[in-house]
């Protein structure tokens, strides 16, 4: 049966992408509503032809919602998750509030779709983006010969830190462009355009961002393998759309080249873009608007004896974001593990 959905945080930058998506995906839905904050309530959007009021996130606007798709800082998820579920709803969280909870399942489908099975808190986390982009590539690898330690650095675009990280970067680029004076950074740790910046310059005792050890927790949680070593650092740099990733792979079983592009050729979700001489190497301009995952440059490490470097790029906002948790909704409605009611 067709459910109830409700997107909530649908005028912010994932919540529109979360619109496109839907759409373009064609998920079925008998009905649907969006909320958004106090402030944007009242408003109205328009939604496959028609208009619709924007409702403020209160308890009875969940009534009789089966889904719901959520986009919000983790102050308000915290409250509003919890909020849909003692509803009824099944919440797909793209925040970070829930992701380690041990009740909540972390999931990326082409990975472990099967811990939908069991949502003891009606929530399911959607991983961080960058999260997601390097388990699709990694877990085919790891089937084939299991895999001892990642070492990881990203290339982030400035969508990640939202709208107005967007935003900011334009306009850095636009007063350069005039030659006019550069704006103070708010969204990044310091200016974006034409500079790499590192994460959060608010770095924990051991040095690490929480970007960075996002990745090394949710990797092993969604991997469904504590022994998973994770070496990462993580960076912004003066991209709009599109995460990109340098990831080194040490296997405790052999592994070549070809048997690794095979088993990315044949994996869901994955698009294999291999060979240097045409030209076929994934890039973040060529992935906008689309929900694979693209890896390439794929080449033995010369230093250990099982290892791999790969070359991972995705859309950060649909395969790091809402295309992710519609594909986890789609799960449910497929598989048949929406709540009875």
């Amino acid at each position: 049966m067709e459910p109830s959905v409700a997107v909530v945080g649908a005028t912010g930058a994932v919540g529109e992408v979360m619109r496109q998506v839907l759409v373009e995906r064609k998920f079925p839905f008998r009905a649907i509503k969006f909320l958004a904050s106090d402030r944007s309530a009242g408003k109205q959007i328009e939604f496959k032809g028609k208009t619709y009021t924007l409702e403020a996130i209160r308890p009875e606007a969940f009534a009789g919602v089966e889904v719901v798709l959520s986009s919000t800082p983790a102050s308000v998820s915290r409250e509003a998750s919890p909020m849909a579920a003692k509803a009824g709803a099944i919440v797909v969280d793209n925040s970070s509030a829930w992701r380690m909870d041990p009740e909540v399942p972390l999931v990326v489908p082409e990975v472990n779709a099967d811990a939908l099975k069991k949502i003891p808190k009606g929530i399911v986390a959607n991983p961080n983006c960058s999260t997601i982009q390097m388990v699709v590539a990694l877990k085919p690898l790891h089937d084939l010969a299991k895999i001892k330690r990642v070492v990881v650095c990203t290339y982030q675009a400035s969508s990640g830190k939202g709208a107005k990280g967007l935003l900011e970067l334009e306009a850095q680029l636009e007063s350069i462009g005039k030659g006019q004076p550069m704006p103070k950074a708010t969204n990044h740790a310091a200016q974006l355009a034409l500079n790499v910046v590192t994460h959060d310059w608010k770095l924990g005792d051991d040095g690490y961002s929480e970007e960075e050890l996002k990745m090394v927790k949710e990797t092993k949680k969604i991997m469904g393998d504590e022994s998973i070593q994770v070496s990462p650092t993580t960076a912004r740099v003066p991209v709009k759309t599109g995460h990109s990733e340098a990831v080194n792979i040490e296997f405790h079983q052999p592994i070549t080249v070809e048997q690794a592009r095979e088993a990315l050729r044949q994996a869901p979700g994955i698009v294999l873009l291999d060979d240097y001489a045409k030209g076929h190497i994934p890039q973040p301009i060529d992935c906008v608007g689309k929900d694979e995952t693209f890896v390439g440059r794929i080449r033995r490490d010369p230093t250990v004896p099982h290892g791999l470097n790969i070359w991972v790029v995705a859309d950060n906002l649909r395969k790091g974001a809402a295309s992710n948790a519609i594909q986890i909704a789609e799960v449910l409605v497929q598989r048949g593990w929406l709540p009875k009611k």
